[in-house]
């Protein structure tokens, strides 16, 4: 982090330093388990902890300096505010505006993450890039991403996550993206936002930091996002399905074992490309990664190169064998949309046995729930699937879609344990199967009960 003065720090954060210092700082900690000598604390009042009743040992711990807003005792450096969550991120936004690095915001209803290290993996080819790390994409991740940077970058992509209605307004405004990137809208945060519209138009938010006339990349298979278009100024289209409407498409789509290969039409011309993973979705984030190449100034077949490089992330599309079982660990979170994509991703992998799908629940969908887990359930039968395995309270509604559409063989459970015992008795040389839920499933603890760490 490049030093600030505590002065400069007050005035950004529209706050009142209680002493007259000189003092700087080139750290900013909001955890006293991870103060840093000589660092910035910022006490954070959260739903579990109130960082100012740590105030005291993150002084005794080094740190040079607070911001606070309840009053304390102390003859050291205090910055004052109304609010220190608001302070931080008016801190990483004054922050951000220090640097011209070439910022890439990335929201959506599902695939913001994997999208994200498509568009790194592309930009890192041409300069030192900083990126979201795990899922820090909300108003505490983001600005300790934007105080990340530093000299060496020269561009950066960052995720931005939300619940509500204003939370993608407010964390555009920090980071100010110079490009922007809305993957789809689907039914993800429906138990708050209650219908796709408002869903869109949380995620348009996005606009709310760019200055006129950046460009937005949008998907034109996506149905809400299509009902903008023409209504957004530089708007830029991806599509695989609806050609009429792109600006780039990709076509010729094939699997080669767990690699994808398709070509790309954009500007006229054609390019043949691959990556290094299944499912129709990493095209689509093939194509915004290209598009983000080349408004870098990247050369066409230099980002065609770069993409035989992404690697997925965390939990998302892991793919490993695990005695002679090829099994994919997707178990990050989960939408109706996902699922989907985990399910063309079981057809499409490549498997010497039977493709078995272990499905849990997705959580946060509101009174739709039931609906929508059903539906699930449905499309299972158009995915060639062996046995579908059905865990937790609201997977019970899979069950019932899938016996519904004639899928003969599905299990049961919401025991994690009784799931795990079921997979070992069931799984054989050869399979290849899929683990898809939300995050708050923890289906990886059943990978791990069946195949070890």
């Amino acid at each position: 982090m490049r030093s600030l003065s505590l002065v400069e720090i007050a005035q950004a954060v529209d706050g009142k330093l209680n002493i007259d210092t000189n003092e700087t700082v080139d750290n900013v900690c909001i955890d006293t388990r991870k103060i840093t000598k000589g660092c910035l604390y910022v006490a954070i009042k959260g739903e579990k902890f109130d960082g100012h009743d740590f105030i005291e040992k993150a002084f005794q711990l080094g740190a040079k300096a607070v911001i606070s807003h309840k009053e304390i005792k102390t003859d050291k450096p205090v910055v004052y505010v109304k609010d220190t969550r608001l302070a931080f991120g008016a801190l990483s936004a004054y922050y951000r505006s220090l640097f011209s690095v070439f910022l890439v915001g990335v929201t959506g209803s599902v695939g913001k993450t994997s999208t994200k290290e498509m568009i790194y993996t592309v930009m890192k080819n041409h300069y030192s890039v900083l990126k979201t790390q795990g899922n820090l994409n909300n108003d505490i991740g983001l600005p300790r991403t934007l105080l990340q940077l530093s000299d060496e970058y020269q561009g950066a992509v960052i995720e931005m996550g939300m619940s509500n209605l204003g939370e993608i307004s407010y964390l555009s405004k920090l980071a100010k993206p110079d490009m922007a990137v809305i993957t789809n809208i689907g039914v993800s945060h429906l138990e708050n936002l209650k219908t796709r519209e408002n869903i869109l138009k949380a995620k348009l938010e996005i606009l709310d930091g760019m200055k006129k006339g950046s460009k937005i990349i949008l998907n034109a298979d996506n149905d809400m996002l299509l009902t903008v278009k023409g209504k957004i100024e530089n708007a830029v289209y991806i599509g695989i399905d609806n050609t009429e409407d792109s600006d780039i498409i990709a076509k010729d789509i094939e699997q080669k074992g767990d690699d994808t290969l398709f070509t790309i039409v954009y500007g006229g011309k054609e390019y043949n490309a691959q990556i290094p993973t299944i499912g129709k979705h990493n095209v689509y984030n093939a194509l915004v990664a290209f598009l983000v190449g080349i408004e870098i100034g990247m050369d066409e077949e230099k980002i065609i190169e770069a993409l035989l490089q992404y690697e997925n992330s965390g939990m998302r599309q892991q793919i490993s064998i695990k005695n002679d079982i090829k099994v994919i660990a997707d178990c990050y979170n989960a939408s109706p949309d996902s699922m989907v994509s985990a399910l063309s991703v079981i057809k499409a992998v490549e498997c010497k046995g039977r493709r078995i799908a272990v499905l849990g629940d997705m959580l946060e969908l509101g009174k739709t729930s039931d609906d929508l887990h059903r539906q699930v359930g449905r499309l299972v039968k158009d995915y060639d699937i062996d046995i579908l395995y059905c865990y937790g309270k609201e997977a019970f509604y899979i069950k019932e879609g899938a016996k519904e559409a004639g899928v003969s063989n599905v299990i049961y459970t919401d025991n994690k344990d009784e799931l795990a015992t079921l997979l070992k008795r069931d799984l054989v040389k050869g399979d290849a199967v899929i683990f898809k839920a939300s995050r708050g499933m923890k289906l990886e603890e059943v990978i791990e009960k069946v195949f070890g760490e």
